[in-house]
């Protein structure tokens, strides 16, 4: 896969509605602290866990920043990943070396027992997620530099 910008946005979904004439594609508006932002849905996007989109949803979208993105307001981008996100919890995404830091230098992952390391298909992954690109669910961290944290799931993008 090649590397990518993901950029996250957390908020509520507002509506879906119908994009395109074919139907296979989605506009999902998520309300965030600064507005409104939509997201284009289509067959490409990873819907975690294949959840069906609801308004009231609390979610996380994320999109590749190095793609073009039309200039209009409100803001609309094509979905990379969307899911379900629980409240107080933050999700990251990004590449992370064989020591587990993430390319940015800002987190480093612990993994123990209780954190779930699924593939994007939701199957158990066997090896370290290591030199990967991955969604990370964590809620809390050190203010240590790198942050750290026990994450409750990582998602390797394979």
């Amino acid at each position: 896969m090649p590397a990518m910008n993901l950029i996250p946005v957390n908020g509520i979904i507002v509506s879906i509605t119908p994009f395109g004439d074919d139907c296979c594609e989605q506009q999902v508006s998520i309300r965030t602290t600064e507005g409104i932002n939509n997201f284009i849905v289509g067959p490409e996007t990873y819907v975690q866990n294949n959840v069906r989109l609801r308004p009231g949803m609390n979610v996380t979208a994320l999109y590749d920043g190095e793609q073009a993105v039309p200039l209009i307001y409100p803001p609309q981008y094509r979905a990379v990943f969307i899911g379900r996100r629980n409240p107080g919890e933050k999700v990251y995404a990004g590449y992370f070396d064989e020591t587990l830091t993430s390319s940015d230098g800002s987190l480093q992952l612990n993994i123990d027992t209780s954190t779930s390391v699924v593939t994007a298909n939701g199957q158990t992954f066997q090896c370290s997620p290591g030199g990967h690109t991955l969604i990370v669910y964590y809620s809390e961290t050190t203010r240590s530099i790198p942050a750290q944290t026990t994450p409750r799931k990582i998602i390797v993008i394979c």
